[in-house]
């Protein structure tokens, strides 16, 4: 355990690295539950995540100290449980604008919370609740962001990209975590402020294809949608042929062709 000089109020005060572990999200779940409690804003950081995880369990791969593997401890028992996906808005603007002090064009958000460089993926995250009754007890921030990485598998070169590639200039993990921290401390107390419609209307302006016709797939049938924006409870909100549909995670897929 280690404490740092990060010019934050919590986050990443109480900084934990390690050499090689199957998930940060594991391992801070599990020290969340072993040991006595955790101080909000302990960060988990590690060379090597060998079994990293998205969402609905893909698997996230990363070579070994390239890029940032991490995981950050909040505890947003202030927020309703009807009011989750606000954590996520906070979480994905916090990426968003520390990859964008960066790459000053081109870095979106794809629903719900991937981060893209124009078609491409450059990092993902992976929220993971512990409730209370009606209220989030606890949440691990899981946040896997391609940085120095320069080969992907075969199977999805196509789709991936990191920073290195873009700015053709190595970066420093530490320097973009400082920026990961001071603006995730930022939008989690715009958060914990109740300034929900600022949250939203900056997630809209940042969501990748929001008012662009572009091609999806549900079921395996490949349709023509615009995005208009998400609901209260995160799902994506589409008009297809004139209607307007509502998908959850994983219900749909975006795709570049019919």
């Amino acid at each position: 355990m280690q404490n740092n000089t990060f010019s934050t109020l919590f986050v990443g005060q109480n900084l934990i690295k390690l050499k090689e572990v199957d998930s940060t999200n594991n391992f801070l779940k599990e020290l969340v539950s072993k040991s006595e409690p955790l101080p909000e804003g302990t960060v988990i950081m590690a060379d090597n995540q060998f079994a990293g995880r998205g969402q609905q369990n893909s698997v996230w791969q990363s070579q070994v100290g390239k890029n940032i593997s991490t995981s950050i401890y909040l505890k947003p028992s202030f927020l309703p449980l009807d009011k989750q996906f606000y954590l996520n808005m906070a979480v994905s603007l916090a990426i968003c604008d520390t990859l964008s002090h960066f790459i000053p064009t081109g870095i979106k958000i794809k629903w719900p919370n991937d981060m893209h460089h124009f078609d491409k993926k450059l990092g993902g995250v992976l929220i993971e609740n512990s409730l209370t009754g009606s209220r989030i007890k606890s949440s691990v921030i899981g946040i896997g962001l391609n940085i120095n990485q320069t080969d992907f598998p075969k199977e999805i070169e196509h789709r991936a990209t990191s920073v290195i590639q873009i700015l053709q200039k190595e970066f420093q993990l530490e320097v973009i975590m400082e920026k990961l921290f001071v603006f995730m401390e930022k939008y989690y107390l715009i958060l914990k402020s109740g300034k929900f419609s600022i949250l939203k209307n900056y997630y809209l302006e940042k969501l990748y294809r929001l008012g662009e016709s572009a091609y999806y797939k549900e079921n395996g049938e490949v349709f023509e949608g615009v995005i208009n924006g998400v609901d209260e409870n995160g799902r994506l909100l589409v008009e297809v042929a004139g209607c307007q549909k509502s998908f959850n995670f994983k219900e749909i897929e975006f795709t570049h062709t019919k």
